[in-house]
């Protein structure tokens, strides 16, 4: 009855949480990816959102999505594939659409069940704390492959069990080839299936059991590797190059970041305390980790590093830092497993009182949440006849103009900041700049627009807020 309840608030508290969070970024791609124009074909001029709303919908075939993701993007296709066909079944919807996480994340909660009772782990105790694990929590609601990836990955882990309790090669193979859907959902999801087969072979009595997981995990290696051999270049420059020290520093944060969310930037002046006393108790639950070590958990705990210590390696190889706390949320799951079952009671409340909280502000926090959505809501107050919004066009006309056309009003005046089109002001009066610089592009449009209108004599400053800059024309029109 408490796995019920427990999985009856992961629905509720998901489905709050997506429904109130504005649209992402990334999200953006997966909308027009799965609504047949990876790159949206925006008017040139001015436009009104309710012009373009044809653009969010759409249902290319298996082959497009897998041609328009081989020569534009970076991820493997089974997600993309997954969420065009759910969207044809409940809509068109950017709620609809994360939605298909909220099943997923909720699947994963329900494998993780049977996951700790293979391995007589606390099952309610272990459901809480992932389920309130901020970076759990935030890939279970937003509209990208993370939380299908986490699914295969726990369900994989628990077939992986389940063979070494039978000593069964059949589930061995179907946890396999779980986690090679993982790595199809998500190349970053493969180092959980990586780790498990590896702790298989090490086992005195696995090495078959390793060899029939390993087959099913291998079956997805040639289609992984067809995607990523003509993906791996598209996206130089995403991350940061690699530094040793800033790497370790950033893992370690996005790491309780994952658990706590943003809680010490929550906290105002006592942001630094609060920092403190979550890294006290991140080091008292390491503590307890280890004093009830045993050796049947050694596959959870080396799906635990795994994701962290691959992300290391990819830094080092490719010169880069692809440390974020929605990568890191991948090893939640068996983090959760192995706190269930080391942490006392008070301990474990103290722990679920602290990520209580961090889920509340991924819920109401504006902090955690990105401005494009929020400041098209704020733009409803600034609205008028005759305005013009400048909306800049960022890296490649998806994640910013995605979201913000999305959540806008249908009839307020609109232009993108495209590259090399500078936008015709000449028979305006009123024009609002939209200051959401979150890309190159997006900062090097508002840089030179604003540049243009404090050189321009016809343009006076008249007010701003913090997404936007209104202007007013002080010469008449011709």
């Amino acid at each position: 009855m408490r796995i019920v309840a427990t999985l009856v608030l992961a629905v509720l508290l998901l489905t709050l949480a997506a429904r109130l969070r504005p649209p992402e970024y990334d999200e953006a791609y997966s909308i027009f990816l799965t609504a047949g124009d990876a790159r949206p074909a925006w008017p040139h001029g001015v436009f009104h959102p309710g012009d373009v709303r044809t653009l969010y919908l759409g249902d290319p075939s298996p082959t497009k999505i897998a041609r328009d993701l081989r020569t534009g993007d970076v991820h493997p296709p089974l997600y993309f594939w997954t969420l065009e066909y759910w969207r044809r079944l409940t809509g068109p919807s950017w709620f609809a659409a994360r939605l298909l996480s909220v099943l997923f994340a909720t699947a994963s909660l329900a494998a993780l069940a049977w996951l700790a009772t293979l391995a007589e782990i606390p099952v309610a105790s272990t459901l809480l704390i992932a389920l309130l694990s901020y970076g759990f929590a935030y890939t279970g609601i937003v509209a990208r492959g993370f939380a299908m990836a986490q699914f295969l990955n726990v369900l994989g882990m628990a077939f992986a069990y389940k063979a070494t309790t039978s000593r069964k090669w059949p589930f061995a193979l179907a946890g396999g080839i779980a986690f090679g859907a993982a790595g199809f959902t998500n190349y970053l999801a493969i180092f959980i299936g990586a780790a498990t087969v590896f702790s298989l072979f090490i086992r005195r009595t696995g090495k078959g059991l390793a060899a029939s997981a390993l087959a099913g995990l291998a079956a997805f290696l040639p289609p992984i590797g067809y995607f990523y051999a003509a993906q791996h270049n598209s996206r130089i420059g995403q991350f940061v190059a690699f530094s040793s020290v800033h790497a370790i520093f950033l893992l370690a944060k996005d790491s309780a970041a994952a658990w706590f969310g943003g809680l010490p930037l929550y906290a105002g002046r006592a942001g630094d305390f609060v920092a403190a006393a979550l890294s006290l108790l991140i080091a008292i639950c390491a503590g307890f980790i280890l004093k009830n070590w045993k050796p049947d958990v050694l596959p959870l705990g080396l799906a635990t590093v795994a994701t962290p210590a691959g992300l290391l390696a990819l830094g080092l190889i490719f010169n880069n830092t692809p440390i974020e706390i929605r990568y890191l949320a991948f090893s939640l799951p068996f983090m959760a497993l192995l706190l269930a079952q080391a942490l006392p009671r008070r301990l474990f409340y103290v722990v679920l009182s602290f990520q209580a909280c961090g889920i509340a502000g991924l819920i109401f926090a504006p902090a955690t949440m990105q401005p494009q959505g929020i400041a098209a809501r704020q733009s409803r107050e600034l609205t008028t006849a005759s305005s013009l919004f400048l909306l800049p066009f960022g890296n490649d006309g998806v994640g910013i103009p995605g979201p913000f056309i999305a959540t806008a009003t249908n009839n307020i005046r609109l232009e993108l900041l495209k590259p090399g089109s500078p936008p015709d002001l000449t028979a305006e009066h009123r024009v609002i700049l939209t200051t959401i610089a979150i890309d190159t592009g997006s900062k090097q449009q508002i840089a030179t627009s604003l540049a243009k209108f404090n050189t321009d004599p016809c343009w006076a400053p008249k007010s701003s807020t913090f997404y936007f800059k209104v202007f007013i024309r002080t010469c008449e029109t011709h």
